[in-house]
C-alpha cells in the first residue's frame, strides 16, 4: 500500500490506521506526507497481527513552523514481527517533530523501532523527540531500537529516549 498526503498551508490532518493481520502476511507500506507552512501532520498506527509488519511513516516538514507526529502501537506474540517507526525529515525552520512508538511482545514475539530524524542545515531551529518504550512479557521476546538521527546545523535539537522493560 502506497498513501501520499498534501498539507497546505495552516492545514491538520490525521490519518489512522489499525491493522491485525493473519500471521502469514507481509506488510509493507509506504505512507508519507509534506506540510507546507504552520501545517500539521499526524500518524495515529496499530498493528497487530502479521508475519512481519515494515512501517515508517514519513513527514517531509517542508514549510517554516510545520509540526509532524506519529505515535506507533504494535502488539508482537509468537512468529510475528514489527518493525516499524517513523521518518521526519525537517528541511524548513522553526519545525517540530514527535515519535511515540509503544510496543509489547510476549510468547517469543519481536517488536522493533526503527527511526529516521533529520534536521537540515536550513532547518534552523527546529525541535524532534523520539520516545521508544516495548514491555517484554517472557524472555523469548526481543526489541531492538534501531535509530538514524542526524543533525546539519547547530541551532536545533533532538532528544531521543528508549526504555525497555521485561516482566519476570
Amino acid at each position: 500500500a502506497v498513501v501520499e498526503v498534501f498539507i497546505n498551508k495552516n492545514a491538520v490532518c490525521r490519518y489512522t490506521t489499525i491493522q491485525n493481520w493473519s500471521d502469514n502476511v507481509l506488510n509493507l507500506v509506504t505512507k508519507r506526507a509534506i506540510c507546507q507552512e504552520k501545517a500539521i501532520m499526524e500518524w495515529i498506527d496499530g498493528n497487530i497481527g502479521s508475519k512481519l509488519n515494515m512501517k515508517y511513516p514519513a513527514t517531509i516538514l517542508a514549510g517554516e513552523y510545520s509540526k509532524g507526529k506519529c505515535i506507533s502501537i504494535a502488539l508482537a506474540h509468537k512468529g510475528v514481527i514489527h518493525d516499524a517507526g517513523a521518518k521526519m525529515i525537517h528541511i524548513a525552520p522553526h519545525t517540530r517533530s514527535s515519535i511515540l512508538a509503544k510496543s509489547i511482545a510476549h510468547d517469543g514475539g519481536r517488536a522493533d523501532y526503527r527511526g529516521d530524524v533529520k534536521i537540515l542545515k536550513g532547518a534552523t531551529n527546529s525541535y524532534a523527540e523520539v520516545v521508544c518504550d516495548t514491555l517484554l512479557l517472557d524472555d523469548k521476546s526481543v526489541s531492538r531500537t534501531i535509530p538514524y538521527e542526524i543533525i546539519e546545523n547547530k541551532s536545533s535539537f533532538i532528544k531521543h529516549e528508549a526504555k525497555v522493560t521485561q516482566l519476570d
